[in-house]
């Protein structure tokens, strides 16, 4: 149980324990009989607080290490600005002893030596200086003769000479006034010392603390605040904070602020309000409009003494800008507008049209978005905004025709490029206009309506067949009278188009896959004129019907299996038709051998694909499988595909050997071998044409009818054959006569037997060969064939043809030699001598080489002798 005792302006005394805990109340004290008038009561000592009924309160655990302990509470009345001060000390509560024996040894606590009092100066004190604080006494004094002194700030360091200690009584003294912003606490420490200078007791520290005084005004932290704040905002927004500070000390009444607004401008209405503890200012109304006031300024209060009358303010000046809102819709300035523009125009401005908007100009809430409602279904009109004036600017951008629609009525709305603000309460829509454009009539050209005209075609149509083509009108009389009609651009040159009428006639049979125009559309661009000389453009467009025409085909011709890693190969296949007349296809074997059928299978995989199987037993080479593929039309097609069963790992394997193996004849080498078989051709024509010539005016024997035919079954160069008076035929070695002169050529297979042709020589006759009503046959001993002489007329074309394919042949043959060396000619058997070649043989082709064969010519009589000799001449 706490109680108090005292008198007014005098010490109070207060019994307390010796131990305080915070915040709990030890006594009141009345301070009204000391000084009634005061309004400020604060405690001088920060351990305690002292409330206006006197209570006075622990602010934190307060230990009394003596038996009393003393503080001072200052009345102040600030208007007639007196202050008074009353003192109050704590006495500690002791305990009462019970009697003991007096034998009994009581044990007491002993006293401490250093007598330290919580010592505290009021900042900005009045004096008289120098100010007495407090007494330091030691113990130690009662017996010795002690000398006091003290260091630290304040003494020896900055600021110096502010305290001072008297030597012999321990009275310590402030000399001058102290600002507490500046020394908030000077830890001092004192020492008791002998004469001799012995240290009497320990160092005490000596801590004295300044008392704050409220000497320092709150001060905002910018002079002019700058806000902005949207118009039409709803209630309590938040515009901004503004922030004071003070530089008295925290945690007190000198610092313990309150905002308040004292000015507004303009004044009516009050729009703005600023929490007191916080600095928010906020909106207290919605009726902010930018349009109508744009910037308010406020002049802003703030103080200290939790805003008491007698506190200190500082202001501060706080500018607001009101930002723009889309809170005004753009208007037109009329509800009906009206233009004209003539038929066929396009690309030009038809109307300006102006509103109004109160916004902020130059900004997406004033810039206005115009848009047409109604009226553009066909997309004739466009209409922008122009960017300086804010005006709409109508543009007509496809031409209008008079004769379909004479007057156009528009609807145009407009609108912000923001959209309007949700915050405004009322409801606005799109405000809209009416424009009517009137359409003036034009004496105009034909019209190619619709510009692409469509016709249809099935491939490979007769040449000369009619469809109906482009048809384009007169808009004033809407029929096609007097209307010519040109053909500008046709890529195939495919059709042909009727001057007067327009239709179209084919002058080239079409196929769809051949041309393959795009997605089987065909475009050909026609020109329509009337009278006037006035025209049009328009497309005709002609779809290529397709039709069965093309067999599907196997897309590979070679391929190889490894046997060791694939079991069967997929072929696949693709048809050009559409897709009507293609897949899905049906493979299969087209007439296989037995060896291939017993072999190889196939198998479906889907439409367009098939699976090549082998039997494990197929033996390792390269095989030739026809396979026949048919689509759903029935067109079908047979194809040698060729199968390499090869021992590989990777099909690039054993391409890459057979590439290697093979011999391939490039194009350069064909090439040359042509050039030879030309150079050669030459050469053996040259030789008959000098032979020829050079034998002219020699004469056979008269005696050629006592000659015998030499039968020989080589074929030797050179050889002719002429024809006796008697009808019978003779053989000589490069006879010659006045009439004719003939050589023998190669055979000719004919039903097994082997013909020889002679070829007529220059000015002759048949009359000269040809024995009257005779038929003479040949018998060289070894066959059995007759052969009947019908002729001597024959062509050098015929000679051509006869020995070209045998010359190929022959360089065939030594082609195929492993040494390159020319072959020797074999020798052939014939049973008819025909007709010869005027060119003879020549190269490898000629018998001339067989000198075995010629053994004959050194036994023949004295009448071929001249013959012999001519022939043998190098």
């Amino acid at each position: 149980v706490f109680s108090f005792s005292g008198e007014a302006c005098k010490t109070v005394m207060l019994n307390v324990p010796s131990k305080l805990e915070a915040d709990k109340l030890i006594g009141r004290v009345n301070w009204k009989e000391c000084f009634r008038s005061a309004d400020l009561i604060q405690s001088r000592d920060p351990d305690f607080r002292v409330l206006r009924d006197g209570s006075v309160y622990t602010v934190r655990v307060v230990v009394l290490s003596d038996d009393k302990r003393a503080f001072t509470i200052q009345l102040s009345d600030t208007e007639t600005q007196t202050q008074k001060e009353l003192t109050v000390v704590l006495e500690h509560q002791k305990k009462i002893l019970n009697k003991r024996n007096t034998k009994e040894t009581v044990l007491r606590r002993s006293k401490r030596r250093w007598a330290p009092i919580p010592c505290s100066m009021q900042e900005n004190s009045l004096g008289p200086f120098p100010l007495l604080l407090q007494q330091v006494q030691s113990d130690a004094a009662q017996n010795y003769t002690v000398f006091y002194s003290i260091s630290g700030r304040g003494v020896d360091q900055e600021p110096l000479n502010l305290f001072f200690i008297e030597r012999d009584t321990g009275n310590l003294y402030c000399t001058r006034p102290v600002d507490r912003e500046e020394y908030d606490v000077f830890d001092l420490i004192a020492y008791a010392s002998t004469a001799d200078g012995y240290s009497a007791d320990l160092p005490l520290p000596l801590p004295i603390r300044v008392e704050d005084e409220n000497d320092n005004h709150p001060v905002f932290t910018e002079r002019t605040y700058n806000f902005e704040v949207p118009e039409s905002s709803r209630l309590g927004t938040v515009v901004g904070v503004v922030c004071a500070t003070d530089r008295d000390e925290p945690d007190t009444m000198h610092t313990r602020l309150k905002y308040s607004i004292l000015e507004q401008t303009p004044r009516s209405p009050g729009l703005f309000s600023v929490h007191p503890n916080t600095g928010v200012i906020t909106t207290v109304s919605h009726y902010l409009d930018r349009e109508v006031v744009d910037r308010y300024t406020l002049i802003m209060k703030v103080q200290d003494m939790d805003g008491q009358f007698f506190g200190l303010m500082g202001t501060s000046t706080c500018i607001i800008t009101v930002k723009d809102s889309n809170d005004n819709a753009p208007t037109f300035r009329q509800n009906a507008y009206e233009t004209s523009v003539e038929e066929n125009a396009y690309n030009m401005e038809i109307l300006r049209i102006p509103i109004e908007d109160k916004d902020l100009m130059n900004t997406a809430n004033w810039r206005a978005n115009f848009t047409i409602l109604k009226g553009n279904e066909n997309g004739h009109f466009k209409i922008i905004t122009d960017k300086a004036t804010n005006e709409g600017i109508l543009y007509v951008v496809k031409p209008l025709n008079y004769e379909e629609n004479r007057q156009v009525i528009l609807e145009i709305g407009v609108n912000n490029e923001a959209p309007f603000t949700r915050e405004v309460t009322r409801v606005t829509s799109m405000n809209r206009a009416l424009v009517t454009v009137h359409v003036r009539d034009q004496d105009e050209g034909p019209e190619c309506d619709p510009a692409a005209q469509y016709v249809r075609i099935k491939e490979n149509s007769a040449v000369g067949s009619k469809v109906n083509g482009y048809k384009a009108y007169d808009p004033e009389t809407k029929n096609s009278n007097g209307l010519r009609y040109k053909k500008l651009h046709d890529p195939k040159d495919w059709i042909k188009i009727d001057e007067t009428s327009g239709l179209v006639t084919l002058s080239k049979i079409l196929d769809r896959e051949a041309s393959a125009p795009q997605n089987d559309f065909y475009n050909v661009t026609v020109l329509a004129i009337d009278q006037d000389g006035r025209s049009c453009t328009g497309t005709l467009v002609v779809k290529v019907e397709d039709v069965n025409d093309n067999a599907p085909d196997i897309l590979q011709d070679y391929v190889v299996i490894c046997k060791q890693k694939m079991a069967y190969t997929d072929i696949s296949a693709s048809d050009p038709d559409e897709a009507v007349h293609g897949a899905p296809f049906h493979f299969s074997l087209a007439n296989p051998s037995p060896e291939v059928n017993k072999i190889w299978t196939l198998n479906r995989v889907n439409d367009t694909a098939a699976r090549l199987s082998y039997h494990k037993n197929a033996q390792l080479q390269e095989y030739t499988i026809p396979i026949t593929v048919k689509d759903r039309g029935g067109q079908s097609a047979t194809k040698m595909l060729r199968v390499n069963l090869c021992d590989c790992n990777f099909p690039s394997q054993c391409v890459s050997k057979a590439r290697s193996s093979g011999v391939v004849l490039g194009k350069w080498a064909i090439l040359a071998i042509l050039l030879g078989i030309a150079l050669l051709l030459s050469v053996l024509l040259t030789l008959v044409c000098g032979i020829v010539s050079a034998r002219k005016g020699k004469h056979f024997p008269e005696d050629l009818a006592q000659q015998n035919l030499i039968i020989s079954n080589t074929e030797a160069p050179g050889d002719d054959r002429v024809c006796s008076a008697n009808g019978f035929t003779t053989q000589t070695a490069n006879n010659c006569s006045q009439r004719f002169c003939g050589t023998l050529g190669s055979g000719v297979r004919n039903g097994g037997q082997e013909t020889i042709e002679m070829v007529k020589g220059a000015q002759q006759t048949l009359d000269s060969c040809r024995g009257a009503g005779h038929h003479h046959t040949l018998d060289p001993g070894r066959g059995g064939g007759h052969a009947e002489m019908d002729s001597c007329r024959y062509t050098y074309s015929e000679w051509h043809n006869f020995t070209q394919p045998r010359l190929g042949e022959k360089l065939h043959m030594c082609n195929q030699n492993e040494e390159q060396m020319p072959s020797q000619d074999y020798v052939l058997t014939y049973t008819y001598e025909g007709r010869g070649s005027p060119a003879g043989s020549v190269g490898c082709c000629s018998e001339k080489q067989e000198e075995d064969g010629l053994d004959f010519l050194n036994n023949l009589e004295p009448k071929f002798l001249t013959l012999a000799e001519t022939c043998t001449k190098k």
